[in-house]
């Protein structure tokens, strides 16, 4: 189960989200990708309702940066850089790197983080 902090800076009117370690690209897709943007929300509330309907289906919602895809009841969220088929070195360092650029959970688990990303959105 992931767990996550919402935070409100008052003073500069941002939302973040600080998520546990191993889906820091979560909190970074919802700041950058999705943040309060109304029509972005929407847009991933339809691919989450599409879902039900044709599980079997890859979704996609492509960012500017950061991509949300969703197969079966399985979410990864990654870089776009990561998807564009370039053969990276197998380094240490790198694969460090990785982990900060993709992360995966469970659909359940994304639905309710999304939810509450909206609710904590509402509740300013």
């Amino acid at each position: 189960m992931m767990e996550f902090e919402f935070i409100r800076n008052t003073l500069m009117g941002k939302y973040y989200v600080k998520p546990s370690m191993g889906h820091e690209i979560l909190g970074r897709w919802l700041e950058e990708e999705i943040g309060k943007d109304r029509q972005k929300i929407q847009q991933v509330d339809e691919l989450l309702e599409a879902v039900k309907y044709s599980p079997l289906l890859e979704h996609k919602y492509a960012g500017c940066e950061i991509s949300l895809i969703i197969q079966g009841d399985e979410v990864t969220v990654q870089e776009n850089v990561l998807s564009h088929g370039d053969v990276l070195l197998e380094d240490s360092e790198l694969n460090y790197y990785n982990s900060e650029s993709t992360a995966s959970c469970g659909l359940q688990d994304f639905s309710s983080l999304f939810k509450q990303w909206q609710d904590f959105l509402q509740s300013r």
